[in-house]
């Protein structure tokens, strides 16, 4: 199939985002992918541990992070200059190679420490310009007022990448050693290429990006997206809060509790239930957002933030593990809804050509800035007990929420509505500023 296809124009009727063909390709190709990259992470950690010991595991599995947040903004830079289709199309085939290659290598000869250290690098850039174009793509897929659906559908996605990959991995090593799971990998993101191909693009009321680069040197237009972010009144203060708030809660989320756990004796059974719990309240929170529209969407992003930030400091705090099982639900359900929510009105409100950055700030947030947290959460959980620790924690995530209470952008954030089954383009583009 030719890779330019003609496009879909916005004075269509949008269908429904899960009835749709156009999106149900694109969310395929995406479940594909991220199922590949759970069993690649399985395949890269026990090649490691096979070839070295606990030291140089840890250092091949972080050594991907490095490039993948240093390049993350130029990621987003050739989102915008390029159709963000093709950047997604090129970063799975490479990585496709890349995988493939590496399964022959290893069944081959014993996988050295210095590839599979080359592997996770060269793996971390090409997410680096895989993750921005994924975030720039949805709103030309669907109609503004999808775009709250594809968000739940996309993190529905996420949840079955992260059940579903490991067990897959950890069943082809077990068959066929790394070089059967790195195959596995191969074939998946191989899986995603025809599905994406399929995938056509609407036109939106900004310049032509269809493989033309945008006017200016790519720090010229890096520097403008960021100019752009920091003057919007609405996605702004929205990516500020999800900072503030995911350095809050992701070392107490990620490391925190493992030490909770260690502390109060649960087990290791007790805290797989905590982290079954956190994510089944996350994936229903995604889910809710599958089924319509959440009305007063800039209040139920701080609401549900507020409530989540609260019941995480409240499980640093209780001496029972079912009522910490409980109140990980209750996190995981309020972050799903104010997380996706957040997504949304920043994708409906950004300017179709700044999506690409906007998206590479705001993941940059959470894979390069969040992880700082960790070691800190740690260092002080030794320190000062799980309890204070948590609590903190928390404080200063509600803190952040409540700060964006003062915004009267964020306070009278809407998701568009359209309600005729004809939307003209002016009116579509009205929806987006909103």
């Amino acid at each position: 199939m030719a890779l330019a296809e003609p496009p879909l124009h916005l004075h269509a009727a949008t269908p429904p985002a899960h009835r749709d063909p156009n999106v149900l390709r694109w969310l395929a190709a995406y479940t594909a992918s991220l199922i590949g990259d759970g069993v690649y992470f399985v395949a890269l950690a026990w090649s490691a541990q096979r070839a070295a010991g606990p030291t140089e595991v840890g250092l091949v599995m972080a050594a991907g992070a490095l490039p993948r947040a240093v390049l993350m903004l130029g990621g987003g830079v050739l989102a915008d200059r390029l159709d963000p289709r093709r950047v997604i199309l090129g970063s799975d085939a490479l990585r496709c190679l890349l995988i493939l290659s590496v399964a022959a290598a290893i069944a081959l000869t014993t996988p050295a420490l210095w590839l599979l250290v080359a592997v996770a690098l060269v793996f971390g850039a090409v997410d680096a310009l895989f993750v921005p174009a994924v975030g720039a793509l949805p709103p030309r897929i669907t109609g503004p007022d999808q775009l709250a659906r594809v968000t739940g559908m996309r993190s529905l996605s996420m949840r079955l990448g992260q059940i579903a990959g490991p067990p897959l991995g950890g069943l082809a090593m077990g068959l066929g050693g790394p070089a059967a799971a790195f195959g596995v990998a191969g074939l998946l993101f191989a899986l995603s290429l025809p599905l994406l191909l399929g995938v056509r693009l609407r036109s939106l009321d900004a310049p032509a990006r269809e493989g033309s680069p945008r006017p200016g040197t790519a720090r010229e237009d890096l520097l403008d997206g960021l100019r752009y972010l920091g003057r919007h009144r609405l996605i702004g203060p929205l990516v500020a809060v999800g900072t503030v708030c995911e350095l809050g809660l992701a070392g107490t989320l990620n490391v925190g509790m493992v030490l909770l756990n260690a502390e109060r004796g649960w087990g290791p059974s007790g805290y797989g239930w905590i982290v079954a719990c956190f994510g089944a309240g996350a994936t229903a929170g995604a889910a809710l957002l599958t089924v319509g529209r959440l009305p007063r969407a800039g209040l139920t992003t701080v609401g549900t933030l507020l409530v989540a930030s609260a019941g995480a400091a409240a499980m640093g705090l209780v001496p029972s593990l079912w009522t910490a099982t409980a109140l990980a639900a209750l996190v995981g359900l309020t972050a799903g809804v104010s997380g996706s929510l957040t997504h949304a009105l920043v994708q409906t409100a950004t300017d179709p050509a700044y999506l690409g950055r906007v998206t590479s700030v705001m993941m940059l947030a959470l894979i390069g800035l969040a992880p700082l947290s960790y070691p800190v959460v740690g260092a002080a959980v030794g320190a000062w007990g799980a309890a204070p620790v948590f609590v903190a924690c928390g404080a200063f995530s509600f803190l952040g929420a409540a700060l964006a209470l003062l915004s009267e952008p964020v306070r009278r954030a809407e998701l568009p509505v359209v309600t005729a089954a004809t939307p003209r383009p002016a009116d579509a583009a009205d929806a987006r500023t909103r």
